[in-house]
């Protein structure tokens, strides 16, 4: 259900003033956005989901479903609205609020693996079926750009006008705001995947050799930069432009001041691939998603991490549960979820009085009508064989991440905790 469901959607609490890891994907973490406001963000994952995020509390406000197929990219467009695309090459335009898109629309014939914005509302999409596109803010094709001999992997707006995109065919084609021109080709020595343009026109691309390319406005290659020995798969330019942020399959991300190439900062990471990465607005801080289903965020000047794993124990709701494997179990869900008869629904309904409870019945949770047409009533049966079976094959329609506890032993001290701290009172 988009309730009980959703319970291993969430991320931890978020203590004042330090902000945590955005804890709710049911797997890697392929895109990040952060609204222009710098308060909202939004991610899309392998689980086939996206969250919004409200960042100063770290609270996952909605889970967004409309991709048949993980969520590759994701760029904000303005005015709390974004737009998403995946792996069923489709594009979901996303309102301010709520859980429905304003549209849905079939972009690409390929999976789509990166959305930037553009002037006035456009934005662009790159797919593997070896195209771009141009879309209006409303997400009417403009331009559709072809040429490639492959996955198209990035695409960026140029400051001057018109696009540039880079591809697997290790070529990087500079696409001017006449149709009727044709692209500059820049021929690399290396496949590419993501690309970013300075204010100032200079194009950074990401290689497959481990290495960043330096390209001019014109085209001319200017440099190089070592970064590691293994494919450079996320990238990410600081609102100035002055600094880069590039993450890899090892999981470390280099931040490289531009003018220098040197590596002026090392993001240490799990040893898991960085698949997406996102400056704040403001350049303070980096965003970065990975294998660990996570996001962590990071001091952009410095380069370390900021704040704890875990909520500090005063802020934390699940204290008085300290030691118990159950609670242990129930954490990453105490965002999108609360417990208590004051708590009120989330991203998440709340769990209060869920034992007993018919599904899809929690007062002023808007149910997707899948879950309200089952009959299910939670109990600790019903609760147990939803994560051992997982949601897709528990309740058939659902557009639920397919999310499993294996352990019977971890399932069974969810139950007992859910018992408990869910009772009414």
């Amino acid at each position: 259900m988009r309730g009980l469901a959703a319970l291993f959607l969430t991320l931890s609490l978020t203590g004042a003033p330090e902000a945590q890891e955005l804890r709710g994907h049911g797997g890697p973490v392929r895109a990040i956005a952060v609204d222009p406001a710098g308060e909202v963000a939004l991610t899309g994952s392998f689980d086939t989901s996206a969250i919004r995020w409200r960042l100063a509390s770290g609270v996952a406000e909605a889970v967004l479903r409309a991709h048949d197929g993980s969520v590759n990219a994701a760029v904000a467009l303005g005015e709390g609205r974004f737009a998403t695309g995946g792996e069923d090459g489709r594009i979901a335009i996303w309102p301010a609020a709520g859980r429905t898109p304003e549209r849905v629309i079939v972009a690409h014939e390929a999976p789509i693996v990166a959305l930037t914005a553009g002037p006035d509302g456009t934005f662009a999409s790159a797919a593997w079926d070896g195209t771009a596109a141009l879309w209006s803010p409303q997400g009417e094709e403009r331009r559709r750009l072809r040429g490639h001999q492959g996955n198209v992997n990035g695409v960026a707006f140029m400051p001057a006008g018109g696009l540039v995109t880079s591809g697997y065919d290790a070529t990087l084609r500079l696409w001017p705001q006449d149709p009727a021109r044709p692209p500059v080709v820049v021929t690399l020595p290396t496949p590419l995947n993501g690309v970013v343009v300075a204010p100032d026109g200079e194009i950074v691309v990401a290689g497959a050799d481990g290495k960043l390319h330096f390209v001019s406005a014109a085209g001319e290659v200017l440099g190089e930069r070592e970064v590691g020995p293994t494919p450079l798969i996320a990238l990410a330019l600081s609102p100035d432009g002055k600094r880069v942020a590039a993450g890899g399959i090892r999981g470390d991300v280099a931040i490289i001041e531009r003018s220098t190439r040197a590596v002026v900062a090392t993001l240490v990471g799990p040893g898991l691939p960085v698949w997406s990465l996102a400056f704040s607005p403001d350049g303070g801080e980096i965003f970065s998603g990975g294998g660990d289903r996570m996001v962590r965020r990071w001091d952009a000047r410095t380069g370390e991490h900021i704040g704890a794993v875990i909520p500090q124990a005063g802020e934390d709701p699940l204290a008085a549960f300290s030691g118990e494997r159950g609670a242990e179990v129930f954490r990453a869900c105490a965002a999108c979820h609360t417990l208590t008869p004051d708590g009120g629904n989330r991203a998440g309904p709340t769990l209060y009085g869920i034992f007993g409870r018919r599904i899809a019945s929690a007062p002023g949770y808007d149910y997707s009508p899948a879950l309200r047409a089952l009959s299910i009533v939670w109990s600790g049966q019903t609760i147990a064989r939803l994560f051992e079976i997982g949601p897709n094959a528990y309740l058939p329609g659902t557009k639920m991440p397919e999310q499993r506890v294996t352990s019977e032993a971890d399932r069974q001290a969810l139950v007992d905790f859910l018992r408990k701290a869910t009772a009414p009172r």
